[in-house]
């Protein structure tokens, strides 16, 4: 068994056993035509379930083979032009690269003492993205393992800088749009149900400043503390950019933390033209990035900033066999004293691979050409009698509903945009995500692969039509 164990001994075997890996998956990217096969929980889970893991096939081969028919075969791809669905992105080549050089290194990020280089590397990118938000010198922060964990910690911060004695006084402000996770962290960090208060966007899904200064006057008249606000820069929806600067001014009088959550639209940090949508997030005190959004990185890769190092103190701990305290006097850099995680990927190693190689502005080009097809999405939609679009894009997201000439129905509207998205899941031709808005079933694509075309969106729109006409004319068949 000890020839499998990655040494000097076996180079040659792991170079010969991730090269076949490699041709595997290679071949796949290079003959799949569309984004899913269609495969049903019933038909797949079988094939998964007669496999005894207790018998090892003890060949790379064998067990590739076997992979192709539990997983490459039905996997879903992103990097498909007709993946439409969620905030999932194709990848660029160098950060694949970087994963399998920090998987076989296989560093760990939390002690300087298992990661050298890594540690400065990741350091080095923090400070990189800080100066792109437009943060001072005296900003920090660290990678995280995704927004949902950067959005806790985040708050974990302000609660720890609140003034208060009571965590039930304790109120953060999120617009109706933003991230489920701001209401789990609210959980998680021991605050009451009450403790999150929804404020309403307009028509453009950007939260209402002037609902925001009236619940804030609120928390004050009621004796109560505004511990956050949380301004999304790109919800998960919409794509909508709430107005940070006007946001920032009312925190400052408030005395309120202001977060930032750019996990989707931190790809404007990088854009060639558009980075003014997010002017104003220099004055927040921590921030969100998905990198694994919209800098096209595998996930996972994201990161908490701050604009105050000295707040990351509110996650330090010190433990005399990983990092004693005397190791901040002799000037150690561990990065677990700001981390919520102890054992940490080098994850920052792919953005590095691919800011060397590409470049921010080419990170950026990708970005501003998904935003541009959102736009001539929006285009075709519009002027699309068989659909209503929500609102136009803020970066690469759009939400429709199919509406049928013939029927006025809203619950049966409803019931044909759920059909035709669960018929085109199942066909594999296309893949689309799916919300509400005002109670109400709506489909969304997310555009994040500059390979999608406005054919593949005409495309697409065609086959939902077509499906949703399918299902109202089996209805109609059905009620006669």
């Amino acid at each position: 068994m000890r020839s499998h164990l990655l040494n000097d001994t076996t180079a040659d075997r792991y170079r010969r056993s991730v090269t076949e890996g490699i041709e595997r998956v290679a071949a796949k990217l290079a003959t799949t035509d569309r984004p899913f096969t269609g495969v049903t929980v019933d038909a797949l889970a079988p094939r998964i379930d007669r496999i005894d893991l207790d018998k090892p096939l003890h060949d790379t081969t064998a067990v590739l083979d076997e992979l192709e028919d539990v997983y490459l075969r039905d996997a879903i791809y992103f990097h498909h032009p007709r993946y439409l669905a969620h905030l999932n992105c194709p990848v660029v080549i160098p950060a694949v690269v970087g994963e399998a050089v920090l998987s076989a290194v296989n560093s760990s990020l939390d002690t300087w003492d298992q990661s050298a280089g890594g540690t400065l590397i990741e350091r080095k990118l923090i400070d990189w993205t800080n100066e792109r938000i437009g943060f001072g010198c005296s900003a920090d922060g660290v990678f995280t393992s995704g927004g949902s964990q950067s959005n806790l910690q985040a708050l974990l911060l302000a609660r720890e800088e609140a003034k208060t004695d009571s965590y039930a006084k304790l109120r953060i402000f999120a617009s109706e749009a933003s991230h489920f996770s701001v209401k789990k962290s609210a959980k998680l960090l021991g605050l009451g149900q009450d403790a999150v208060v929804t404020v309403p966007t307009g028509n453009d899904k950007r939260m209402q400043t002037v609902a925001l200064a009236h619940e804030l006057e609120r928390c004050e008249r009621d004796g109560l503390v505004p511990m956050a606000v949380v301004a999304t820069a790109g919800t998960t929806d919409f794509g909508s950019i709430d107005p940070l600067p006007e946001i920032a001014a009312l925190c400052e009088q408030f005395g309120a933390w202001l977060h930032v959550d750019a996990a989707y639209g931190c790809g404007l940090l990088t854009s060639l033209k558009n980075r003014h949508r997010i002017d104003g997030i220099e004055r927040a005190d921590s921030v969100t990035v998905d990198y694994h959004k919209s800098f096209f990185q595998p996930v996972s890769s994201s990161a908490v900033l701050v604009r105050d190092a000295a707040t990351l103190r509110h996650a330090t701990y010190h433990a005399e066999y990983l990092n004693p305290q005397r190791m901040v006097q002799e000037r150690i850099p561990n990065q677990v004293d700001k981390s919520l995680q102890t054992t940490r990927r080098f994850d920052a190693l792919k953005l590095w691979m691919t800011l060397r190689v590409m470049g921010a502005d080419g990170i950026g080009q990708l970005f501003d050409e998904v935003c541009d097809l959102a736009e001539e999405g929006w285009r075709l939609l519009a002027a699309d009698p068989r659909y209503d679009v929500v609102v136009a894009p803020s970066l690469s997201t759009l939400v429709f509903r199919y509406i049928p000439a013939a029927v006025t129905d809203p619950a049966e509207i409803d019931r044909a945009n759920l059909y035709a998205r669960k018929a085109l899941f199942a066909s594999g031709d296309a893949v689309v995500a799916g919300t509400k808005v005002g109670g109400r079933h709506f489909l969304k694509f997310t555009l994040l692969n500059p390979e999608t075309t406005t054919d593949d969106i005409s495309a697409v729109l065609d086959l939902i039509a077509g499906h949703a006409e399918q299902y109202l004319g089996e209805s109609l068949d059905r009620a006669s």
